[in-house]
């Protein structure tokens, strides 16, 4: 962060403050408002669209160019040459691995993927068709109560610690989310598969007959976690920060997450790509939904297209759409009328003038709903599934915030806009 000037705010009758201007590695200025707080006043940003709440090395996003840089790197580039191991110690290490880091980091996350074998009663407390996500915030925010040794937040040991348990438990406890809701058993994990192939292994094998993982079915899968692993100071990276900022346990924090990201307008966009192709029904019925979606006066959007924070191509959509035709060749289902539906929609999308004319291309959510379908993994566990491609991400955002000298505890201010002071009224005086 490098001073580059001062900004002077004038208000009330002559008085101003001056505000510093810095400027980061890449990106837009920022102004520290830090010292507005001495006019008695401060500012009012809701949803704290205009307000940076740190700085970070971790993830940088152009919307306007359509860029995605983990640590510097280009998302294309890693998804293309990387795996989501080799980006999980980058996100957390600020660096890309040697092949012996590679090798000792990998080694030891798969001696910390089994739970402690009294957490499986938890599963027993819920109902069989509780949400995954449901039971992924209590299980995951249980975890302190089964891994105290290391919670000293203040140790670099620690904190690597509970990071590396986090990071390799969290697909045991997804997987043992689907298994409890279908009545199958847990599959303990397996030291000879990749993080991705052991996922499905969890999710998919059965103690009957071997497990052969499918490469394409699995680069498929690690795309997925790779690409969702960090977005920037989003809705459940900024409330990990925010718990955090208090000096609650890496656990709870990430069950936080979990719960944040559990919202409808935050992790479940994908989920709704799918259900809104289920609604659409068939290839005739597409052009009666173009024509919603481009009437001004229907309140109609086409789920998957376009992004709140992409006003150009979703950066991440090229690789998976390359990723989507990739399982459906293997697969076999172009032919599949629900795919067949959703590769017609990408089509207009990617045709039609007026789709193009407002930049509404097909987004992530799009083609990775497609695949995790593909996949065979419910609807009811795309949201978990994002959250466990999301954990690093929050654990490295999370270690940022600990060791960054300038965090505070949060503490955002409001507008008070109720009644001003009033007198407490007797029951009988009351109208």
């Amino acid at each position: 962060m490098k001073l580059k000037g001062k900004a002077v705010l004038s208000y009330g009758d002559g008085n101003a403050v001056e505000l510093p201007v810095y400027s980061g590695s890449i990106g837009p200025d920022v102004m520290d408002v830090r010292a507005f707080g001495q006019t008695g006043m401060f500012t009012y940003d809701p949803g704290f669209l205009s307000t940076a709440s740190c700085k970070s090395a971790i993830t940088y996003i152009d919307g306007e160019a359509g860029l995605l840089y983990y640590r510097g790197y280009p998302i294309e580039q890693l998804a293309d040459h990387s795996d989501f191991m080799e980006v999980c110690y980058l996100l957390l290490n600020g660096e890309l691995p040697n092949a012996q880091q590679r090798r000792d980091f990998e080694k030891n996350i798969r001696r910390h993927t089994m739970v402690h074998d009294q957490l499986t009663n938890f599963f027993k407390g819920f109902r069989r068709d509780a949400h995954p996500m449901a039971v992924m915030v209590g299980v995951v925010g249980a975890l302190s109560a089964f891994y105290h040794d290391a919670l000293n937040i203040t140790k670099p040991e620690h904190r690597a610690l509970s990071a590396t348990r986090l990071l390799a438990k969290v697909p045991t406890i997804a997987a043992m989310c689907y298994r409890y809701n279908t009545g199958l058993p847990f599959m303990y994990p397996r030291n000879d598969l990749n993080y991705a192939a052991n996922f499905l292994y969890m999710m998919f094998a059965t103690p009957c007959e071997e497990y052969i993982p499918n490469p394409v079915l699995v680069k498929a899968f690690d795309r997925i976690l790779l690409l969702h692993a960090d977005h920037e100071q989003n809705a459940s990276t900024s409330t990990v920060r925010l718990a955090g900022s208090s000096g609650a346990n890496p656990f709870a924090c990430i069950a936080a997450g979990i719960a944040a990201l559990w919202g409808p307008a935050h992790g479940g966009a994908n989920e709704a790509v799918l259900r809104q192709l289920s609604e659409i029904g068939d290839v005739s019925q597409v052009g009666k939904y173009i024509a919603r979606a481009k009437d001004k006066n229907d309140n109609f959007r086409l789920m998957g297209f376009g992004h709140r924070v992409y006003k150009n191509m979703d950066p991440r959509a090229g690789v998976m759409r390359r990723t989507c035709h990739e399982v459906l060749n293997e697969l076999g289902l172009h032919d599949d009328p629900l795919f067949q539906l959703a590769l017609k929609l990408e089509q207009i999308a990617l045709e039609d003038d007026y789709f193009i004319s407002k930049k509404l291309y097909p987004n992530v959510d799009f083609y990775s709903g497609i695949v995790l379908k593909a996949l065979g993994i419910p609807v009811s566990m795309f949201t978990a599934v994002f959250a466990l491609g999301r954990t690093v991400g929050w654990i490295s955002q999370w270690n940022e915030m600990v060791s960054d000298e300038d965090q505070k505890i949060g503490r955002p201010r409001q507008l008070y806009v109720g009644s001003a002071k009033r007198d407490w009224v007797p029951m009988d005086d009351r109208t």
